[in-house]
């Protein structure tokens, strides 16, 4: 399971908040809700944050394993 703690931790050290990310970055309100919710985002997306937050992609999401997670 991909989950996104790490972003909020790194959204908190910044001086962004969500509502520049809306405003400001064009960041979606659907993605914020996909963000809160650990819901799957594309690369895009995060490649976007990591610009805007300055910061690694370990920064925004972790890795996890989980026994829900899809068999190869």
């Amino acid at each position: 399971m991909i989950e996104y703690s790490p972003f909020w931790k790194t959204l908190k050290l910044s001086q962004e908040t969500t509502y520049t990310l809306i405003n400001k970055h064009h960041i979606s309100s659907s993605i914020i809700d996909k963000l809160r919710n650990n819901k799957p985002l594309n690369t895009t997306t995060i490649n976007d944050l990591c610009r805007i937050l300055n910061c690694d992609i370990c920064e925004i999401a972790r890795y996890i394993p989980s026994d829900t997670d899809q068999p190869l």
